[in-house]
């Protein structure tokens, strides 16, 4: 049993990119998971990031090791700007960060988490337990997977969620429907028709708002001063949020929570356009009203806002309908903790350096955008969150880790230095 100061628990963009953090500073952490697994295994191969290049990276304390300094190491394609991101790419990148950064990542699954005199108990799946001072609970969003409930009655044979498949192969020559209008959706619907499925796209939008091309890779002046890129997208709106997030947890909650529900709808990418239009079938601007299973296939009743119906047939039923984060979804998290927990809308209200009301217990990522705001719905967002909370949790945090490396490194080498990317 080895007791630490911080437990992560996460190993996606967020949970690497604050040990990355931690590790600089000396922190004695343990962090667990299976790293990039969402990335890896709950998203279609084949399919590219909604994220431009620039916005697409992990965030060691140097800011050096970023996507378009991997693919130049590479030699893959790589612009900042208008060069969609393969998903294989971005997977790769995040396992050579984890690499280089946090080699300690120790791939294990976290059972439970309760309080404890000295902290919090952690119990691993493998049934290791240990104390941790504080935990950083990073989790992604396969937890928070969400199906509506006219679909979620059907047996599993015939629904699931998009989250489910990596791979889509074995829907060739079956008739699927894709419920949902975002880019999770569009993509799904664009990889099952190259994979030879029939696809019926179902939606409540009367129509499908891809995104824009990008029509100027190298703004001016005026024009970064008229619509500001950001991380998340263009437009004054999405700068305040990307770059205040501080000052957005300071409004009203029913102002944040429906700020992080509206900014930045479902809207799948350009470069999807051409491959779904005339390739596969539309039901817009219509709701399921009841789903059956029928002679072994799923029926699905859709009504119009007029009140016509119409029945659509489907060996099979794929919800890319997104997530709704619940923090009493972390069936890790032991009631005592869940009944102490101050929260907005099932998730929980945090301090300016991510700490829930049950103290030294930490979220990040998608569990937190109802206090910082949409930028904490992506990746982009571990930008801000990791050097805030590591720099928060180092100002108290033991130095054992600093005492382990140095007795295990050349007296010239720093632990700093150890987590500098290594050139090839």
């Amino acid at each position: 049993m080895r007791n630490c100061d911080v437990a992560i628990i996460g190993t996606g963009p967020y949970g690497l990119s604050i040990a990355a953090h931690l590790r600089a500073r000396g922190v004695d952490f343990r962090i667990f998971g299976s790293p990039m697994r969402t990335w890896l295994s709950h998203m279609p191969k084949g399919m590219h990031l909604k994220s431009e290049g620039f916005d697409s990276s992990l965030y060691d304390p140097d800011l050096k090791f970023t996507l378009g300094a991997y693919c130049k190491e590479q030699g893959l394609p790589y612009a900042d700007i208008g060069t969609p991101v393969p998903l294989e790419t971005f997977c790769a990148y995040g396992l050579e960060f984890q690499k280089r950064f946090v080699p300690n990542v120790e791939d294990e699954w976290v059972a439970s988490l309760r309080r404890s005199p000295a902290g919090f108990q952690v119990t691993l799946g493998s049934g290791e337990v240990f104390t941790a001072r504080r935990v950083v609970v990073a989790v992604g969003l396969t937890y928070y997977e969400y199906v509506p409930f006219e679909l979620a009655a059907l047996p599993q044979a015939f629904v699931s969620h998009a989250s489910k498949h990596s791979s889509l192969d074995h829907f060739q020559g079956k008739k699927v429907a894709v419920v949902g209008a975002g880019a999770s959706a569009l993509d799904l619907a664009a990889l099952l028709h190259q994979a030879g499925a029939s696809v019926q796209v179902v939606a409540r939008v009367a129509k499908i708002r891809f995104h824009d091309p990008p029509d100027n890779i190298n703004p001016s002046w005026f024009d970064r001063l008229r619509s500001p890129v950001t991380g998340i997208g263009p437009g004054w709106k999405l700068f305040w949020c990307t770059n205040a997030p501080l000052v957005f947890r300071l409004m009203p909650d029913q102002f944040r929570v429906e700020k992080v529900r509206t900014v930045l709808g479902p809207a799948p990418c350009w470069f999807i356009k051409e491959q779904v239009v005339g390739k596969v079938g539309f039901n817009l601007g219509v709701t399921i009203k009841a789903a059956t299973v029928q002679n072994g296939r799923v029926n699905l009743e859709l009504a119009d806002n007029t009140g016509a119906t119409k029945s659509l047939t489907a060996d099979h039923v794929i919800a890319a309908t997104g997530y709704k984060p619940d923090v009493r979804r972390l069936a890790f998290l032991d009631s005592d903790i869940l009944s102490g927990m101050r929260c907005i809308e099932n998730t929980p209200f945090l301090s300016s350096n991510f700490e829930s009301s049950v103290p030294n217990l930490y979220f990040v990522g998608i569990t937190a955008a109802n206090t910082f705001g949409p930028v904490l719905r992506f990746a982009f967002g571990a930008g801000f969150a990791a050097p805030r909370l590591s720099k928060h949790l180092a100002r108290s945090a033991s130095r054992n880790l600093v005492k382990r490396e140095l007795a295990s490194t050349p007296e010239s080498t720093s632990p700093r230095e150890t987590a500098e990317p290594v050139a090839r």
